[in-house]
């Protein structure tokens, strides 16, 4: 569990104090006190206030009102106190963000007497800076530097880091990288950018950290449901209630998901697939998944949002934030006190029931959006490594082509007169089968079928549609056109056009080609077989041709077309 410390500007003061301590510390006495810890619990607090009574004088554990447990040193003469405090933080005694309190703000003594726990506490904060002197020289303020403890370096370090100006680790060494860093931050607060802060500076840093903070409203939060205890952004969201497997707290512009789920390895790689679905995991970012934990980062022009999760004793536990993108400086500050924070709560997990089923849609995943295609129509594959063919209207606009919902693919040849598209997956693919083509001029009105996704990915697998082929050219007699009568879908478009044996007589073309005309709804058109493979042979690609021309039952011609047709996505 994290120590909760109301910290550090005012860390400053207390070892000759120790000689001016009134009697025991069993009794509630005038004067100030030095706060050096709190704890969430008697047993703990019980336990560090006998650790610094071997070492200190003085020591006491008092209740506070928020629900936790201070340990304290004193009382002493409030005008000895903050040289005190400094002294013994500079000789590591205390922790550097150990401060000043008077008795006001300590309720009973608990040590050794017991006390009570509370599930959601105050996150500590920076103390303000103290007034420093402004003109200070780079000489100066270099010799002020120098005695600076290695606490100090890293608090500045560390400042530096959560504000946005640092990207390296905390080291208390003052290099190259930390150098730049104040230089950037000096620049941009309209100070000379001399990659040394002055005194002053080095206030108004912790200052700044300070009041970002304390705009969040930092509280520890132990959740008793999901099992999970964590510091969250109280100003920014509350609890909104359950949805297996998600713990929710929404915001007007910030979400944070608790993850608990029973389950196993598996489990966490179905976690991982199923959350770069959803609208708040956007698409730019990173993703990194190991044995037993992942991490997902995501970003638009909206939200940028991080996600961890990972395997423990009683099944996946994580969590994600969502937060603003112009807010960068805020998102960074939250994620790190998540980060550090972050605690499975042994013998909890979300109930798998958890949550109100009475509003269940497709396109939601425990009430989140999933990420839905802004076009999706049908596609045929034409080699064994998954090079696909399909409708070239589909893809005028796309940011980004999937095929089969998962893997990407490039547009790597367009034909606009005949509406061809060839698609390129970028990992290669091993299709069930490909389209093959019928050498044989194909009759008058012999029943033809379509295999295609007529509805999106909904239904998980293409339909046939089946018809009649009516004209082996269009109505203004182009040959490269054949015209169909059929009922088809939107999506079916791009799928092939098969022959009662599953040679592909065509690609099946979008409905609203321009035809000029407004024609029955039963009326269709296909980029006939022999403008397909030259337009395949022009890119590269050998058309494979069918070998046998038997009829297939209707389950078996189902197959075929199942093999070959693969759903294409257009995302933006």
């Amino acid at each position: 569990m994290g120590v909760l410390k109301v910290s550090g500007g005012a860390l400053a003061a207390l070892l000759l104090l120790v000689a001016m301590v009134f009697s025991t510390p069993g009794r509630a006495q005038d004067g100030v006190w030095v706060q050096i810890e709190a704890r969430p619990s008697e047993a703990a607090a019980t336990e560090r206030a006998q650790d610094y009574a071997s070492r200190l004088p003085n020591v006491a554990g008092f209740r506070l009102g928020s629900g936790w447990y201070a340990i304290a040193l004193g009382p002493f003469a409030p005008d000895a106190a903050q040289a005190e405090l400094s002294r013994l933080r500079s000789a590591g005694l205390i922790p550097r963000d150990s401060y000043i309190t008077d008795r006001a703000t300590l309720s009973d003594q608990f040590w050794p007497d017991g006390a009570i726990v509370r599930q959601v506490t105050p996150v500590a904060l920076p103390d303000a800076p103290e007034p420093e002197p402004t003109d200070e020289t780079p000489a100066q303020a270099r010799a002020a530097e120098r005695l600076l403890s290695r606490d100090d370096r890293e608090e500045i370090q560390r400042a530096l880091q959560t504000l946005g100006f640092y990207q390296s680790g905390i080291d208390g060494a003052f290099g190259p990288g930390t150098r730049r860093a104040m230089a950037d931050w000096q620049e941009a607060f309209g100070y000379e950018p001399t990659g040394i802060l002055t005194t002053a500076q080095r206030g108004a840093l912790l200052g700044e950290l300070r009041a970002a903070l304390e705009s969040l409203g930092l509280e520890l939060v132990t959740d008793p449901e999901a099992g999970i205890e964590i510091v969250l952004p109280v100003s920014e969201v509350s609890f909104s209630g359950y949805d297996a497997p998600f713990a929710r707290y929404d915001g007007e512009n910030a979400t944070v998901l608790l993850i608990s789920q029973t389950g196993d390895a598996a489990t966490l790689r179905g976690l991982y697939d199923v959350m770069q679905t959803l609208e708040i995991v956007p698409l730019r970012g990173a993703r990194e998944i190991e044995r037993t934990s992942f991490t997902l980062t995501g970003w638009n022009d909206d939200i940028t949002s991080y996600t961890y999760a990972a395997l423990g004793e009683d099944g996946v536990k994580g969590y994600t934030l969502v937060w603003p993108s112009d807010d960068e400086k805020r998102r960074l500050l939250v994620l790190r006190q998540m980060r550090d924070s972050f605690r499975q709560i042994s013998g909890i997990v979300l109930p798998d029931t958890a949550g109100d089923r009475s509003v269940q849609r497709p396109d939601l995943l425990s009430g989140l959006e999933i990420r839905q295609p802004e076009t999706s129509v049908s596609g045929f594959f034409v080699d064994g490594r998954g090079v696909t063919l399909t409708a070239a209207s589909a893809l005028a606009s796309c940011s980004r082509v999937t095929l089969g919902g998962e893997s990407e693919a490039d547009v790597t040849a367009i034909d606009t007169d005949l509406g061809l598209a060839l698609l390129t997956p970028r990992t290669a693919l091993a299709p069930l089968g490909v389209g093959r083509f019928s050498t044989e001029i194909p009759l008058l009105q012999s029943d033809i079928a379509v295999a295609g996704f007529s509805y999106g990915g909904r239904l998980g697998a293409p339909t046939i549609s089946f018809g009649r082929l009516e004209d082996l050219r269009g109505l203004n007699g182009e040959e490269t056109l054949t015209r169909l009568a059929m009922r088809v879908e939107p999506g079916d478009a791009g799928g092939p056009v098969m022959d009662a044996a599953g040679g592909v007589l065509g690609m099946l073309l979008p409905a609203d080609r321009d035809t000029g005309r407004s024609l029955p709804a039963d009326v269709h058109f296909a980029a006939d077989a022999q403008a397909l493979a030259d337009f395949l042979a022009a890119n590269g690609i050998d058309p494979a041709v069918l070998d046998e021309t038997r009829d297939l039952a209707p389950e078996d011609l189902a197959l075929v077309g199942a093999d070959m047709t693969v759903l294409v996505e257009c995302w933006n």
